[in-house]
């Protein structure tokens, strides 16, 4: 599968992370570790010495290639400041998977504190929304995330996502076998009119 290296939307370029994302990346996390730190995984949120990020987002661009994940670095156009990532991750029915083994995809966010409120966010899964409809190997596509962030899940109720389940599972983050996950879904179907 070869999924687009930028996407343009009216205020955001979408693009695969690169390793010299680095430099601008480490500040961000450092501010907003309090902010992401509670809702995405250490690997992504955990604050960082430059030459580590580079070697993370050089991981995250070799997924990218191979299929096993599409993260992509939101920046404003214009002046390309950072401001998070929108992300399509393939799904079988017992979690994430290769694409080659994949009827669904997850589709996940995060933003700067600074940023939250001004659309980012709705515009870049919109876009990725869009982009998904044409594979034709999903059926649909999932927002997971922790009940308590309701900032996260109301970019799917935005996005006319049902709820379609909330599970126990372990924490991205601490492990915690408590936490309340929400699962959100859109029927590929009903965007592409089939």
């Amino acid at each position: 599968m070869r999924l687009p290296l930028e996407i343009l939307t009216d205020r955001l370029v979408l693009r695969p992370w690169r390793e010299e994302d680095a430099v601008a990346l480490s500040p961000i996390l450092e501010a907003n570790f309090e902010h992401l730190g509670p809702w995405i995984p250490a690997r992504v949120s955990t604050p960082a010495p430059v030459p580590e990020l580079e070697r993370r987002l050089a991981g995250f661009a070799g997924d990218f290639a191979e299929d096993r994940e599409w993260r992509y670095a939101l920046h404003t156009r214009g002046d390309d400041r950072l401001l998070g990532e929108a992300g399509l991750f393939p799904r079988s029915p017992t979690g994430r998977a290769h694409f080659s083994n994949a009827d669904r995809v997850e589709l996940g966010y995060w933003i700067r504190r600074d940023a939250m409120g001004a659309g980012f966010v709705s515009e870049a899964s919109r876009a990725l929304l869009t982009l998904v409809e044409s594979i034709r190997e999903f059926s649909c596509v999932e927002i997971r995330c922790d009940a308590r962030n309701a900032p996260s899940a109301a970019i799917p109720r935005r996005l006319g996502f049902g709820l379609v389940s909330t599970i126990e599972s372990p924490s991205v983050v601490t492990g915690d076998p408590a936490v309340q996950l929400q699962v959100w879904s859109l029927d590929l179907a009903t965007i592409r009119g089939a």
